[in-house]
């Protein structure tokens, strides 16, 4: 079954519900937002940008996709695919949103662990980063690309079965207006020892903390139906996918370039991995 487009957006200015045409998206008050050659259309409003060009360079998403796309991380797209497709059924109707896509590794293997022949998928990508949405659709053009906040999603309320949030932003609150009564949402968040050696490298006193805890106002969603640990080694990095790796996660901006460098003298370097998901239901049938 292909994917589907997206038949409902907000407008980011008013809320009022836009209509697309050939070219855009309008609402009944006037305000046209163009859809990209790329296929995606930018939500995000002057005012609630806070550079010129927000979220991750056209660079850092250039990484990103080098190294996912060398599998290195595939083991977390399997257990993200593998928890969502235990809990929901077979052939509903799917609206998913990955809030916080980047260029859509995760969301492209979720949407190819729940495709079935019976089942109607609409898949969303948002990220506040026009390069993410960019390298996102082109990993799938059937995918729907918002370039828009998680603080302020265009889309309608309780619109979405699955939303998923990994290594993102959560906004608790507007996750749970869009969920739909019984929808899903996925959580991924970093381990105390996810990416070990790296920090190792890069800082003089590692800092070590416990497992994620349930962040404050995570049950404005619902109950908790499953957690889980991941943790896995990745055989020696060699320079390359290490520097991609770097520019991938927010020691990029944190470490200083002396202490990148001596990161990335150590190559090939083992890498751990250590991820907490976590399900939860909306509360409803």
């Amino acid at each position: 079954m292909p994917l589907l487009p997206l038949r409902d957006l907000r407008c980011p200015l008013d809320g009022d519900a836009m209509q697309r045409q050939s070219s855009h998206w309008q609402c009944p008050k006037g305000h046209s937002f163009d859809i990209a050659r790329q296929g995606y259309v930018n939500l995000l409003p002057v005012q609630h940008k806070k550079s010129r060009d927000p979220g991750d360079s056209k660079a850092m998403v250039a990484a990103r996709k080098a190294f996912l796309d060398s599998g290195f991380y595939a083991p977390i797209a399997t257990a993200i695919s593998q928890l969502c497709t235990d809990y929901l059924d077979t052939t509903a109707p799917l609206a998913i949103l990955d809030a916080g896509c980047g260029e859509g590794y995760y969301l492209q293997a979720l949407c190819a662990a729940l495709d079935t022949p019976e089942r109607e998928i609409i898949a969303t990508g948002l990220d506040i980063s026009k390069w993410a949405l960019r390298a996102c659709l082109q990993r799938n053009r059937q995918l729907n690309g918002i370039v828009a906040s998680n603080r302020q999603v265009p889309l309608p309320d309780h619109s979405q079965q699955l939303l998923l949030c990994a290594f993102g932003f959560p906004v608790y609150r507007e996750f749970a207006r869009l969920l739909a009564p019984g929808g899903l949402y996925l959580q991924v968040d970093a381990g105390p020892d996810h990416l070990l050696e790296m920090r190792e490298h890069l800082y003089p006193e590692l800092r070590r903390s416990e497992a994620p805890s349930i962040q404050e106002g995570i049950d404005t969603i619902g109950p908790v139906l499953n957690e889980q640990r991941l943790q896995f080694t990745i055989d020696e990095l060699t320079h390359q996918p290490l520097e991609q790796l770097l520019m991938m996660t927010p020691h990029y901006h944190r470490a200083s370039p002396a202490a990148q460098q001596r990161l990335l003298d150590s190559a090939p370097l083992p890498m751990t991995a250590d991820l907490v998901l976590r399900l939860l239901r909306v509360d409803g049938p």
